[in-house]
């Protein structure tokens, strides 16, 4: 299975070399007043343009990707969200702040978000309506559709959904089904009607739809939050999501 950092370094190299071959190729055609021996030759005595010319064009996709999930998220508005049928919802239906995060159990940055998210979640939860989303991503595999199918199931035990959601976000190893099951049992669940909720079909039509929201709104990643409307796509600490949340 490929690790997230080994996508994102797949995803980095593949961007330097499609800004490389796009300088080369213009050079060929003649769109450039040097030819490609020089630009070989320029780049190779000049490394970092690369890296730089790289970073230029991810800041590129990352501004396009906003601007299309802002467009979004004005269409869709923040409603479907917290639709129960979707996501798992919790605090005050009055309150001011919103907070969504679309996650996966065997995601690592979403498990590195954890500490935050926790504790902004104890320190808000009062005050502040969540919503918690299922999206687990085809590169972890069945053990991750697994973690969500028991995630899904909690919603029937509901005083215990966000101890088990913290608990299984919480697992170091792949959250395998014996890992969801001890998870379970340490936050307190009934694990036979967990078990056998598991299996009511009904969880995979919830997936669905859940998926279909993300792609409705342009999210493609975990972890993603939505903040008061608006996207925050991948992990925060104690600082980012306080700058997220204020006001």
């Amino acid at each position: 299975m490929m690790q997230a950092w080994k996508v994102t370094l797949a995803g980095a190299m593949g961007g330097a070399l499609l800004a490389v071959a796009i300088v080369f190729a213009t050079a060929a055609a003649g769109l450039l007043p040097v030819s490609g021996r020089q630009v070989h030759d320029y780049l190779l005595a000049h490394p970092q343009l690369v890296a730089e010319m790289t970073d230029r064009l991810q800041k590129q996709q990352d501004d396009e990707q906003a601007r299309a999930q802002s467009a979004a998220m004005k269409k869709i508005g923040i409603a479907p969200f917290f639709d129960p049928k979707v996501a798992f919802v919790t605090g005050p239906a009055d309150a001011k702040r919103t907070l969504v995060e679309f996650y996966d159990y065997d995601c690592p940055y979403c498990r590195a978000s954890l500490p935050a998210v926790k504790k902004f979640y104890e320190a808000h939860k009062s005050d502040t309506r969540f919503a918690f989303i299922e999206m687990p991503l085809p590169i972890h595999g069945k053990n991750a559709v697994i973690a969500a199918r028991a995630s899904l199931a909690a919603r029937l035990q509901p005083d215990k959904y966000v101890a088990l959601h913290f608990a299984l976000m919480g697992t170091e190893n792949p959250a395998d089904e014996q890992a969801v099951y001890d998870a379970a049992a340490r936050a307190g669940l009934d694990l036979d009607k967990l078990k056998a909720d598991m299996q009511r079909p009904e969880l995979a039509a919830a997936l669905q739809a859940g998926k279909k929201l993300a792609e409705r709104a342009g999210i493609d990643g975990t972890p993603t939050f939505i903040v008061n409307g608006e996207v925050h796509p991948g992990m925060v600490d104690d600082d980012t999501l306080a700058e997220m949340t204020k006001g």
